[in-house]
């Protein structure tokens, strides 16, 4: 009886026995593990945010010594493109085995700051070899080396929006140039003599008397006033820059009044083709 009356006494004393909530597994990114030697850092995350809940993390451990073999260096938070809360640990391989060995993460518990259920992060196996082995990459258990991780698919999208933009932007300008040159083409026949005359014979024959009398039409409106064999100074008073073409000329006269009257064709008569041609690339440069 009086074993009795002592423990209720007791319980009265201590109020009731309240039972601490136990932790939940926590989601994990682990580091690899192989591949560890003294003075590496391993990084490891726990996701917060769970489809239950938004936990918030209570009171955290400062940087210190975990175990033997790792140091806890910083615990942060961070949020990924996806808007989830992580807390990133940070541990850094303090110590090195004499040989090739297995060590572990310390696993721990991370409080709720609301004093509900924590997050139990687990243990994790890593693989740590002695400073200058070449051994720390094979280990029984955890795993062959790991092939080389395939880079990222590039977004070609806004490369392929801005290729199309160019292109659009490369055939406006394209046909803004074209339409300029016909546009200048147009305005050369129009207002160049020797550009009309060229434009008309391109459809009629080297031996047509038609090509002569264009070419005659031609030397005419470039001068102002009708030029004959006599007359070809006053065309090159008018228009100086057909000064370089003055032997030609004065022989496409000779050969021009043989022909229409005196009615014989001369030999060496210069093509009224090429020598509008000639008139009119000195007629452009003169122009600009």
């Amino acid at each position: 009886m009086r074993r009795a009356a002592v423990a209720l006494m007791a319980l009265a004393l201590l109020g009731p026995l309240r039972a601490e909530p136990l932790p939940e597994p926590a989601v994990v990114e682990q580091p690899r593990a192989f591949g560890y030697q003294l003075g590496d850092r391993v990084h490891q995350r726990v996701r917060l945010d769970t489809p239950e809940r938004a936990f918030v993390p209570g009171e955290l451990p400062p940087p210190e010594r975990a175990n033997v073999w790792f140091e806890r260096q910083a615990l942060v938070i961070e949020q990924d493109p996806d808007g989830r809360r992580w807390l990133r640990a940070d541990y850094q391989l303090v110590n090195s085995p004499p040989r090739l060995r297995i060590v572990n993460l310390p696993g721990w518990v991370i409080p709720s700051a609301d004093g509900g259920p924590g997050l139990q992060v687990p243990d994790w196996p890593v693989s740590a070899a002695p400073l200058g082995r070449e051994t720390a990459f094979s280990e029984s258990g955890l795993g062959e080396l790991r092939p080389d991780r395939l880079p990222a698919v590039p977004d070609i999208a806004p490369l392929a929006a801005r290729r199309n933009h160019t292109l659009l932007a490369l055939a406006a300008m394209l046909a803004a140039w074209a339409g300029w040159w016909a546009w200048r083409q147009r305005r050369e026949r129009d207002t160049l003599p020797f550009a009309h005359a060229a434009a008309a014979l391109r459809h009629i024959a080297p031996d047509d008397p038609a090509a002569w009398q264009a070419l005659h039409r031609a030397f005419d409106a470039a001068a102002g006033r009708v030029i004959d064999a006599a007359t070809v100074p006053a065309l090159f008073e008018r228009r100086p820059e057909l000064r370089p073409l003055s032997a030609q000329i004065e022989q496409f006269y000779a050969a021009s009044a043989a022909r229409f009257f005196a009615g014989r064709e001369v030999a060496d008569a210069p093509s009224p083709h090429a020598l509008c041609q000639a008139l009119r690339q000195r007629e452009r440069t003169a122009r600009g």
